[in-house]
C-alpha cells in the first residue's frame, strides 16, 4: 500500500512511525515533512495548505489512502478535495472540521445540544467587549475565533491584561482574520485532562487520556506554548470520569454534529476541564493533538491504518481498539525564546541509540545533518510499566539528545505524580 500523510512536525512522525507498524504498507509520502521523518518516510515540498498539489501528488502516485493532520488542511476541505477525487482518507471534512476552526461554532452548538462547557459571549466588535470586560468577573479567558496555532487564548488574571488580549486581537490583528471575531468565558478551575476518540460519525472510541504541559517554564512559568511535554494516562481521568465524559460530553458532540448535518468522521480532541461542577469542554480539535499524539500512539495494541482505515469506512463499531497497560511520557526540546522568537540552523545531536524514540518536529537536512528548523525541535518519548519508569526513561534519553542553546522543562510528569500519590 501507498500512503500519504499531509503534514510536517512532531505529530506526523508520530503517525507515520505507527502506520509503517502494518506490514502491507510499502510507501508512505510526507508533505512537506521534515529532515527527521524523511528517515522513515519520502518527504515531498508541498505545503500542508496547497491542497490542488496535494490532491494532484496523490492522484498521480496512486495513492492508496491518506491521513490530513494538521488543522488549516482540515478546515480547508483537504479530504473533501482527496476524497472527491476517489482517495480514501482519515479526517473530517471541512463542515465538520470547523468545530475547531470556530470557536463561535463550537460553544453555539455546546449551548444547543446542552454540552457542559465555561458560560461565554461572543463579540465582533471591540467596543462591545472591551464594555462587557468592564463588569466582567476577573479571571476570565479570552479567544480568538480562528486558527491560531494554538496561540489564540488568553487566560487574562486582570482586568487590564483582557483589555490588552482583545486590542492586540481585534484591533492590532495579532491572529489575523481569526482575531476578528473573540469568545469571552468564564475561567474554569480544575485539572486538565486531554482524550483523543476515533469516531466515524456514529461510534466513539476513545484513546488513552493525556495531560499536556502548555507553559515553557518549569512550575508552570513562562508564556503558553503549543506544548513542551505530555504524559499518559491523566491520573486525574478516572473510570468514573470516563464514563460521564462518554454520556455527557463525547457521544452528544458526535450526536449534535450529526444533527447539523456536519457528521465527524476522523480523531476529534476533547480538551475537558475536571471543574468542582463535573467535566467541561474547554475546547475541541478537529485532528490528533500535538504532543498527546506521541503519548498515545506508542500505548496503541491495535493496528493504527487498520483503525483509521475502518473509521473512514464508517466500520469503527466492529473495529478493536485495544490499548498497552503502562504509561508513556513525552518531554519536548525546544530552541531558546520559543514561543516569542529563535534562531534556526544549529545542528542536531540524534545518537542512534535514541533516534527510534525520538519525534522530530522542526528540523531541515543540510549537508547531509539534521539542524534546527522550529521552535519545537523534537519530541522525545519513552513508555513503561508505570508512569515513574516512562518519565525516568524519557529524562535519560532526553539527556543524550540536544542542540546549541536548546532548552526543555525539568518537571514534565510531576503534577501527574503527584496527582497519583493524594
Amino acid at each position: 500500500m501507498k500512503l500519504l500523510v499531509v503534514g510536517g512536525g512532531g505529530r506526523e512522525h508520530a503517525l507515520i512511525r505507527k502506520l509503517k507498524e502494518n506490514p502491507a504498507v510499502e510507501t508512505v509520502y510526507c508533505l512537506p515533512g521534515n529532515g527527521g521523518i524523511a528517515r522513515d518516510a519520502v518527504c515531498v515540498p508541498i505545503g500542508a495548505t496547497e491542497i490542488d498539489k496535494i490532491v494532484a501528488f496523490a492522484y498521480e502516485n496512486k495513492v492508496d489512502f491518506a491521513v490530513v493532520a494538521p488543522d488549516d488542511p482540515l478546515v480547508l476541505g483537504c479530504v473533501d478535495a482527496l476524497e472527491g477525487h476517489g482517495i480514501p482518507c482519515f479526517g473530517p471534512r471541512a463542515n465538520a472540521a470547523i468545530i475547531e476552526g470556530s470557536k463561535v461554532f463550537a460553544k453555539d452548538l455546546m449551548k444547543k445540544y446542552g454540552i457542559p462547557t465555561a458560560a461565554y459571549e461572543t463579540f465582533d466588535d471591540m467596543d462591545a467587549a472591551l464594555a462587557y470586560l468592564d463588569s466582567a468577573p476577573i479571571p476570565i479567558v479570552v479567544k480568538a475565533d480562528g486558527l491560531a496555532l494554538g496561540k489564540g487564548v488568553t487566560v487574562a488574571a486582570t482586568r487590564e491584561e483582557a483589555r490588552e488580549a482583545v486590542i492586540e486581537a481585534m484591533r492590532d490583528g495579532k491572529f489575523g482574520a481569526s482575531g476578528n471575531r473573540l469568545v469571552i468565558e468564564e475561567f474554569l478551575t480544575g485539572p486538565e485532562v486531554s482524550v483523543l476518540a476515533f469516531t466515524d460519525g456514529e461510534c466513539v472510541k476513545p484513546m488513552v487520556s493525556s495531560m499536556d504541559h502548555k507553559r515553557a517554564l518549569d512550575g508552570d512559568e513562562g508564556p503558553n506554548t503549543g506544548g513542551m511535554g505530555t504524559i499518559a494516562p491523566n491520573p486525574y481521568y478516572t473510570d468514573e470520569i470516563a464514563e460521564e465524559c462518554m454520556k455527557t460530553i463525547f457521544l452528544p458532540t458526535i450526536e449534535a454534529m450529526k444533527r447539523e448535518g456536519r457528521p465527524f468522521k476522523g480523531c476529534l480532541y476533547f480538551g475537558l476541564m475536571l471543574t468542582p461542577k463535573g467535566p467541561k469542554v474547554i475546547e475541541y480539535n478537529c485532528r490528533f493533538g500535538d504532543p498527546e499524539t506521541q503519548v498515545v500512539l506508542p500505548l496503541l495494541k491495535s493496528d493504527l491504518l487498520t483503525v483509521m482505515q475502518a473509521t473512514a469506512a464508517g466500520k469503527l463499531k466492529e473495529t478493536p481498539v485495544e490499548w498497552y497497560d503502562g504509561a508513556a511520557c513525552c518531554v519536548v526540546v525546544a530552541s531558546g525564546g520559543y514561543p516569542v522568537s529563535y534562531k534556526k540552523g544549529y545542528p542536531i545531536t540524534l545518537p542512534d541509540s535514541v533516534a527510534p524514540d525520538v519525534y522530530v518536529a522542526g528540523a531541515a537536512e543540510k549537508d547531509g545533518e539534521l539542524v534546527t528548523s522550529g521552535g519545537r525541535v523534537l519530541g522525545v518519548t519513552a513508555t513503561g510499566k508505570t508512569l515513574e519508569e516512562a518519565i525516568k526513561k524519557a529524562y535519560e534519553k532526553t539527556a543524550q539528545v540536544g542542540f546549541e542553546n536548546a532548552f526543555y522543562r525539568k518537571d514534565v510528569g510531576a503534577r501527574a505524580l503527584a496527582a497519583k500519590k493524594v
